[in-house]
């Protein structure tokens, strides 16, 4: 189980694995919803039914997908993970092509067409990206390697997003309708996707494998131990409220910029600004860990985030320069919480281990991404229910009300929320890097422990003996 450490080239081959995820990822968040209500010509309200159902569908794919990877068998020289992003990544690709073409339906087929291929794809980008989030904790038990490959992905999915946003629009309006465009495009993106999860495939090694038979039962065991799992827990719900802190701040902005900065243009700047914010937690990540250990840094990061939401929503808010510098630095502090988010995750894997006996990354991974994606589809509920508390009127001057409204629920309750994870993960998250390593060190023994069982020997019908112990080796060993 001792492992050595991840050269560099490993860890960016790690990352080009999300690099490839966000390309499919990114380009159908973005604009597929757009595409259904102008290109496919099916209602709004139905585009964003589609979404919200798979959203949840999605979530519960995800288990299935990890406890069905855990559940295997026989395990190739190819490694428990990485075969799924090796297949898996071409039918993802394809998946992602189809939910942009455009049959020549009527609206109801058209609806039925635009809710399978999304489903589909959602099954498709769950078999690769449950195994791919799983794959960290096979590559290395080290902390600060773990945080690099976090950092890694974050930097690469970072990328992914802010290439679609950026050039996506562009490369449709070259061509000579929208539908033409956008099935180019798209096929374009899937193909570069797909090159990048080999490259991932190609440039990645598991090294930490459970090889022990998997017994009957030891499924539901996995399951019920992730249920009993308390840094799981804790985890889950700092996950929760930090991750639907960000998709809350993500689905009000528009309103923000229009109505109370009035400069709906800078969403593109704000995108770009996010990005760029990735880079200090890239840099300083893993040597901060090092230094104060993943928990400091998560907790600090979550403070300064609620430093700068609560500037934002007292000062500096409402003019569009300080606010701009602000929101960069809060979410570069986004960003170093969000990078050792996933090093937790890892790091639950081998308490899981201790307790159960049964090391299962995909179930606590896929619990982990159910977690987030559930945290998603709420926090994509809450702003429309907010604009309708604080009397939102479309496309029509608004009250001073409903702009502190909109004020409130951009930068204010997301740094409230934020305070609570907070004050949960700092009381109930007792995995500290520390725990961690001696966690780590009782497994190796384990290990070891049941690798020199396997070796002993019965002597004269009833006494086991080792035959690597040099006593044995000199006395009875000799004798018989």
């Amino acid at each position: 189980m001792k492992t050595e450490k991840l050269k560099m080239r490993e860890k960016v081959a790690y990352g080009l694995g999300d690099l490839g995820n966000g390309l499919m990822f990114q380009f159908a968040q973005l604009f597929l919803l757009k595409f259904y209500t102008d290109v496919l010509q099916i209602p709004a309200y139905w585009g964003g039914l589609i979404f919200l159902i798979a959203k949840f569908f999605d979530a519960f794919v995800d288990t299935s997908v990890g406890a069905f990877v855990d559940s295997r068998q026989h395990i190739s020289k190819r490694g428990k993970f990485r075969p799924y992003i090796l297949y898996g990544s071409l039918f993802l690709g394809i998946a992602t092509v189809a939910c942009f073409v455009t049959p020549n339906f009527g609206e109801t087929g058209r609806i039925i067409y635009a809710f399978v291929s999304y489903n589909i794809m959602g099954f498709c980008y769950s078999v690769v990206n449950i195994p791919y989030g799983s794959l960290a904790a096979a590559m290395t038990m080290d902390s600060g390697d773990r945080t690099s490959l976090s950092a890694a992905r974050d930097l690469t999915g970072q990328m992914a997003a802010l290439l679609t946003g950026a050039v996506v629009i562009p490369l449709v309006a070259i061509f000579a309708t929208p539908k033409i465009g956008y099935i180019a495009t798209v096929a374009a993106f899937a193909a570069a996707g797909v090159v990048s999860q080999i490259l991932c495939y190609a440039g990645t090694k598991e090294r930490i494998i459970d090889h022990k038979p998997r017994q009957k039962g030891d499924g539901l065991k996995s399951i019920k131990g992730l249920l009993t799992n308390r840094p799981f827990i804790i985890l889950s719900v700092f996950t929760i409220i930090s991750v639907g802190s960000m998709f809350l701040k993500m689905g009000i902005q528009l309103y923000y910029f229009q109505y109370v900065l009035g400069q709906v243009g800078i969403v593109s700047v704000v995108s770009l600004l996010s990005a760029l914010s990735i880079i200090p937690a890239v840099i300083f990540a893993t040597p901060l860990v090092k230094k104060i250990g993943k928990k400091n840094v998560a907790i600090y990061a979550t403070l300064g985030f609620i430093a700068a939401e609560l500037v934002n929503f007292f000062i500096t808010g409402s003019h569009v320069i300080p606010y701009l510098i602000v929101n960069t630095i809060s979410y570069m502090f986004l960003g170093f919480s969000g990078t050792v988010a996933f090093a937790f995750v890892n790091d639950v894997i081998e308490y899981g281990q201790l307790q159960t006996g049964i090391r299962s990354e995909g179930i606590i991974y896929s619990g982990y991404s159910f977690v987030r994606k559930i945290a998603q589809g709420v926090a994509g509920f809450i702003p429309g229910l907010a604009l309708t508390m604080t009397g939102y009127v479309a496309n029509q001057p608004q009250s001073a009300s409903t702009i502190s409204g909109i004020s409130a629920v951009y930068f204010l309750v997301p740094a409230i929320a934020s305070a609570i994870s907070c004050v949960v993960f700092y009381f109930g998250y007792d995995l500290t890097d520390e725990k961690h390593a001696e966690i780590v060190k009782k497994l190796e023994q384990r290990e070891a422990d049941r690798k020199r069982s396997e070796h002993l020997d019965i002597i004269d019908g009833n006494s086991i003996v080792d035959p690597f112990d040099p006593e044995v080796s000199n006395s009875n060993m000799v004798n018989h």
